[in-house]
């Protein structure tokens, strides 16, 4: 049986993409008159994890509990790229192992590793490539996240980078104030009345609300 995985980090990012590269596979079909316009193929199990971030230990989305329980022995899981299953050495490896235990196949569809037929399989090559490959992904993957701290450093450095201007100033700080201590507005009513959130409506209140220890507001 084959068993076909995908997820995305955010509710922002879609599946498309991977769904596009697992009909190329013969893994889903196009469909017509469905939302979602993809279907698993005959004989293709469908996991999906909308949403998920990343930083969560690759064998803890929910999803894998659901895979576990479906997968048995000589069953392939296939993913559309390797950081949708992993991130690092230590994912890697651990879902490799959680593949051994099972009897289960690993396959990737696009990048270097693309070319396995297995990687979860135990020889000392397959092993050697999956980490040299892993650790230069991650290699990479860390000098971005530094590159981008620096160039943001350098930016408050320079004066930009000073976070975003408040939602509300001046006069309609005033007219906030006034409406909360004067009509007894409260902060959802504010907020309705100004267009914008209440996390805004309470920075305008700084000082002025209950929890901030506050002067309750004066009834008109």
């Amino acid at each position: 049986m084959q068993i076909v995985y995908s997820r995305v980090s955010t509710a922002a990012q879609s599946l498309l993409r991977q769904r596009h590269i697992l009909t190329e596979a013969g893994l889903l079909v196009r469909t017509e008159g469905v939302a979602e316009g993809f279907r698993p193929a005959d004989g293709v199990l469908l996991f999906e994890d909308p949403a998920t971030t990343s930083k969560i230990p690759a064998l803890d989305p929910p999803t894998f509990g659901k895979i576990a329980a479906k997968a048995h022995p000589g069953d392939t899981l296939t993913v559309s790229e390797l950081f949708r299953l992993c991130r690092d050495l230590l994912d890697i490896h651990a879902i490799r192992t959680w593949r051994q235990a099972r009897g289960l196949v690993l396959r990737v569809l696009s990048g270097p590793l693309s070319n396995f037929h297995d990687l979860a399989a135990n020889d000392a090559t397959t092993a050697m490539i999956i980490n040299v490959i892993t650790a230069v992904g991650q290699f990479q993957r860390d000098i971005q996240n530094e590159l981008t701290i620096e160039g943001i450093a350098a930016g408050e450095a320079e004066g930009r980078y000073r976070g975003r201007p408040p939602a509300l100033t001046g006069e309609r700080v005033e007219q906030v104030r006034s409406g909360y201590l004067d009509q007894g507005a409260s902060v959802a009513a504010l907020a309705r009345a100004h267009g914008v959130s209440r996390a805004a409506i309470r920075t305008a209140l700084s000082g002025l609300l209950p929890d901030q220890g506050t002067p309750a507001p004066r009834s008109s």
